[in-house]
């Protein structure tokens, strides 16, 4: 981990003053949060949005921080503990994640997209450590403040890093990549997410492209040929570029076999003159394209088609979706942490696969902006098609509702309020059934699981 000397080099132009304990001192790791600081951490104390990581340096202290960069030393300050004043916290984060990323001789893979990132990094990673030691993203730890963090948890034995990188707007992810300095970089998809702060599909486009925009020139774009947002890439990298997809003219081609619901998906892996087949646990036909940019950024880097066919099937990879037993011997597919247009058709699609009796809980999706009416009519009509009974709630739910009725839906039930939805679905749940649950973040609709499964 960085030395005090490391810290001192890194953030020159930003120190103001620095009272080092010990000279090279080194630190354990890095920590943002006072609470998950282990003996020896170094301690960045950040703004946050209601509370000031300054007033959390004495915990900080209390739970091992041997080092600390913040605006302003604290009076009783302990001796032993190495301190560094500079006027902005985030940026010393992000200049010190800089220099340590420039001290090792790593390659680096990034991946952005509106859907399917944090899935797309786990089974990059996974491919890669089949030949190469990996540190990649925990979670979705995707932002200003999550990427520098993993970059400074790298070691010498550490070859490949994989990083995933999200937005909210403009110039986020060129900021990333400035940090990061990736030779690979993946797009999965650009769809409807955070349309409100962007205004249009175009203008997200443009933010997603600023990964492919900053590669180098002996670098890899690897692009879904299927998205044209995505395809039209190409034309903004000076990188070689590798197209994934199901079209013929891609370089890394992928052609469904069968799909298993739950189970997973099974498909032709084929590049070049070179084919294997491969049964992923993967659920739903939309993880295909995951796969496929997983298998791309492997091959580019050297794995063969065996290698990488054999590391997707072993993947072992945490997904959002959770299948849990609900009442009267029902199954639950929770699929609450968000959503988005593009992941509610793709949960309807995975539904549609299921046996028995099939029923979704669908709510409101939030920052569509001018896409918002049109965006939960798609999901409606996809419903009126994938669904036997269909729940909504929120205002913007009752659109899904109604487009499903529109589109023929017969029988389409609306929740006045979330309190009214387990007692309503519990009464119509039996044996063999499976529920889709599925909303916005901030609808919570976690609850509602809870209440049926407890």
């Amino acid at each position: 981990m960085p030395t005090t000397q490391d810290i001192t080099a890194a953030l020159d132009p930003l120190l103001i003053a620095a009272s080092r304990a010990i000279e090279r001192q080194s630190f354990s790791g890095v920590a943002i949060d006072s609470r998950q600081v282990q003996p020896s951490d170094l301690f960045i104390a950040l703004p946050g949005e209601h509370r000031h990581g300054q007033e959390f340096i004495a915990d900080a202290i209390s739970h091992g921080a041997t080092g600390v960069i913040a605006q302003r030393q604290p009076p009783d300050l302990p001796r032993e503990v190495s301190f560094f004043q500079v006027d902005d916290t985030l940026a010393a984060l992000q200049r010190l994640a800089t220099y340590w990323r420039g001290k090792h001789r790593v390659k680096v893979v990034g991946i952005t997209g509106s859907v399917g990132k944090t899935t797309c990094k786990e089974l990059t990673a996974a491919v890669l450590s089949s030949g190469y030691q990996v540190l990649k993203s925990e979670a979705n730890l995707n932002t200003e403040t999550g990427l520098p963090l993993t970059l400074l948890q790298l070691r010498p034995e550490h070859e490949r890093v994989v990083l995933e990188m999200g937005m909210y707007g403009l110039g986020e992810i060129r900021l990333l990549c400035q940090i990061a300095r990736p030779q690979i970089g993946v797009v999965t998809n650009v769809g409807p997410v955070h349309l409100e702060r962007l205004g249009t599909l175009e203008a997200i486009a443009r933010a997603k492209a600023e990964l492919v925009e900053s590669l180098p020139s002996d670098g890899w774009a690897i692009l879904n040929a299927d998205d044209p947002q995505v395809a039209a890439m190409a034309e903004r990298t000076s990188a070689r570029v590798a197209l994934f997809g199901e079209s013929p003219q891609c370089s890394v081609r992928g052609t469904v076999l069968s799909t298993s619901g739950l189970e997973g998906i099974s498909f032709r892996l084929t590049c070049d003159d070179q084919s294997a087949d491969v049964s992923a646990p993967l659920p739903g036909r939309h993880n295909l394209y995951n796969a496929l940019a997983a298998a791309a950024v492997g091959l580019a880097d050297g794995l063969s088609v065996q290698e990488v066919a054999a590391a997707v099937a072993a993947a072992d990879v945490p997904l959002r979706l959770r299948a849990v037993s609900g009442p009267q011997g029902s199954t639950i597919l929770d699929d609450t942490y968000n959503a988005s247009p593009t992941s509610m058709l793709a949960a309807l699609d995975l539904l549609a696969e299921l046996p028995g009796r099939r029923l979704a809980l669908l709510g409101d999706m939030l920052e569509l902006g001018s896409f918002e009416e049109e965006g939960h009519r798609l999901v409606g009509d996809r419903a009126a098609r994938t669904t036997n009974v269909l729940y909504t709630l929120g205002e913007r739910g009752r659109i899904i509702g109604e487009a499903a009725q529109a589109a023929g839906h017969q029988d389409v039930r609306f929740l006045a309020s979330k309190e009214k939805a387990a007692p309503a679905i519990r009464e119509t749940l039996s044996e063999g059934d499976h529920l889709l649950v599925k909303a916005s973040r901030v609808m919570a609709l976690e609850t509602v699981i809870e209440e049926l499964t407890s």
